[in-house]
């Protein structure tokens, strides 16, 4: 017995599972995806995953990480 029946050509999600919504950039900070991509994943074509996934590098720049916390707050 194998597990080819469980086998699927799907484009697997990127998700991480570090779901948090960047407020300004509005896409998700682990998975790098939109809110809306990531509702309509499991009914987007291969196509469209296809496409997503090769945008995503593009956004890294999207989102600004915080430094230092409230030290360099309370340094200003």
């Amino acid at each position: 017995m194998t597990d080819d029946i469980w086998r699927r050509e799907e484009v697997e999600s990127p998700c991480i599972k570090i779901c948090v919504v960047h407020p300004e950039a509005r896409i998700c900070t682990g998975c790098l995806r939109s809110i809306d991509e990531i509702t309509q994943w499991s009914r987007m074509t291969p196509e469209a995953r296809r496409a997503v996934m090769d945008e995503l590098p593009t956004r890294t720049g999207l989102i600004t990480k915080r430094r230092s916390g409230r030290a360099a707050r309370l340094a200003r």
